[in-house]
């Protein structure tokens, strides 16, 4: 059988970047980095108020997952049952740090 297109060549680069021809303008890199305010956090809200929205969102997020794995088989299910999983370990880590803050 005849191979359409040729082996690479046999060279072998110290970094994977060496062979590109990479012309970047040093003023790229030198320009600070301004965060987008699209989507920001109110730096005035207080820890518990961001713990119970995170918990919030993650118990939302768990629901969503367990509702889709009912349309899922084989390993997408088992991966978005373990995606599960970890939102609701991170729901339990954030609902303890909530009762550290405000024991019942």
């Amino acid at each position: 059988m005849f191979k359409v297109t040729p082996n690479p060549p046999d060279t072998d680069p110290a970094s994977p970047y060496e062979s590109l021809d990479l012309n970047l303008d040093p003023s790229i890199m030198a320009t600070p980095r301004k965060p987008s305010s699209m989507f920001i956090v109110n730096p005035e809200l207080n820890i518990e108020t961001l713990l119970v929205h995170a918990c919030e969102s993650l118990a939302s997020a768990n629901v969503m997952a367990n509702d889709l794995v009912d349309h899922l088989e084989g390993t997408s299910r088992n991966a978005l049952l373990g995606t599960a999983q970890v939102i609701m370990l991170g729901e339990l880590a954030v609902n303890r740090a909530l009762d550290q803050l405000d024991p019942p």
